[in-house]
């Protein structure tokens, strides 16, 4: 490391030790790493997430299942309900491929990068995140944060994300070999508390004397970000069928959009312009309004008709379940379908 790059890691790590965030997977810094499935865990669940909403999912898991071997042993349905409302249900999937993996060879995680990246859903972030904060190697730890505060402290005005090669280049110039897991949580605290992508205190940052961005006088031009292109709207249709203070729900396919997911029937999101779609009984059907939802790659405007006939035997054996209404936040619907439910029980006068 050349004499700049020490300043850096010196002055943060001086920073950190005086303002870490207090957060439930963590320890303290300086202190003994925590146990590698808590970080696991909160990395994942982290990933196109906020603090804020982990929170109590996390706190919800680990009482749940407060080893790696219990999670792995779990239910698929009962960890997809325990997931619904974070969203990105594929890490869900993974998190159970994961930790039956690491239950199967001896219930230990690899300590290091290259063992880490061959688990199923550990990318390049995640691995060098658990390797660096559970076991203390000396990693290139680099999310949106890190990616933010980097782009400012070297100027690195390549548009993303043609630039993240140089981003990550400049990342592993400033990281220390020492106190590696610290390093890295500092970078992510600094990120999400000083140097925000809107209206940076560079004021209060321990790196402003040595941040190229803060001497531009506009640090808030970096990174240097596409021209975000306009998402593609898709129409569909759920369907809403309820008797005797239960309605039917689904178990939508383990892969795709949603898999593995309890929902409300609906039409795979085909629905003509008008916003109707084949359902799965012939009808009557009344309209119920319509909500938006917007996914990574799409917006969707999903239709809602409720079911006011009779014909329960025309329901595909089988295809689904009968839940009770009043116990309808017990069955971990997605977001979608959970905004759909709301809006059914409004308009069917059941709230």
């Amino acid at each position: 490391m050349d004499a700049r790059s020490q300043d850096i890691a010196a002055d943060l790590l001086g920073w950190y030790d005086r303002h870490a965030r207090v957060l439930p997977w963590r320890a303290p810094p300086g202190a003994p790493a925590p146990d590698p499935y808590r970080v696991w865990l909160s990395e994942v669940m982290l990933q196109q997430t906020t603090v804020a909403a982990v929170k109590e999912y996390f706190a919800k898991f680990t009482k749940r299942w407060p080893t790696i071997g219990d999670l792995a042993a779990a239910e698929d349905g009962e960890v997809m309900a325990a997931w619904a409302g974070l969203g990105y249900y594929a890490r869900a999937r993974n998190l159970l491929a994961c930790a039956r993996a690491v239950a199967a060879s001896g219930g230990v995680f690899p300590d290091n990068q290259e063992g880490l990246r061959q688990l199923p859903g550990l990318g390049a972030y995640t691995a060098a995140a658990v390797a660096a904060i559970a076991f203390g190697r000396r990693a290139v730890v680099v999310d949106a944060n890190v990616e933010r505060v980097v782009a400012r402290l070297f100027a690195i005005d390549t548009p993303l994300p043609g630039g993240r090669a140089a981003i990550r280049e400049a990342a592993d110039q400033i990281t220390p070999d020492a106190r590696a897991g610290d390093f890295a949580q500092a970078m992510m605290d600094l990120g999400a508390t000083i140097c925000t992508s809107k209206n940076p205190r560079c004021m209060l940052c321990p790196l402003s004397a040595d941040c190229t961005g803060f001497r531009t006088g506009e640090p808030d031009l970096f990174p240097v970000k596409p021209v975000k292109a306009v998402k593609p709207q898709r129409q569909g249709r759920a369907f809403w069928i309820a008797r005797n203070g239960k309605v039917w729900l689904v178990r939508r396919e383990g892969k795709g959009m949603l898999g593995g997911m309890r929902a409300l029937p609906d039409d795979g999101w085909r629905a003509r312009a008008d916003g109707t779609g084949e359902g799965p009984l012939a009808g009557p059907w009344e309209p119920g309004g319509a909500i938006a939802h917007v996914f990574t790659h799409f917006s969707l405007t999903l239709n809602l008709a409720l079911y006011s006939g009779s014909d329960w035997a025309s329901l595909p054996h089988g295809a689904g379940e009968w839940w009770p209404l009043d116990r309808l936040e017990e069955a971990g619907l997605p977001t979608l379908f959970a905004k759909a439910a709301r809006l059914a029980l409004a308009e069917s006068g059941e709230s």
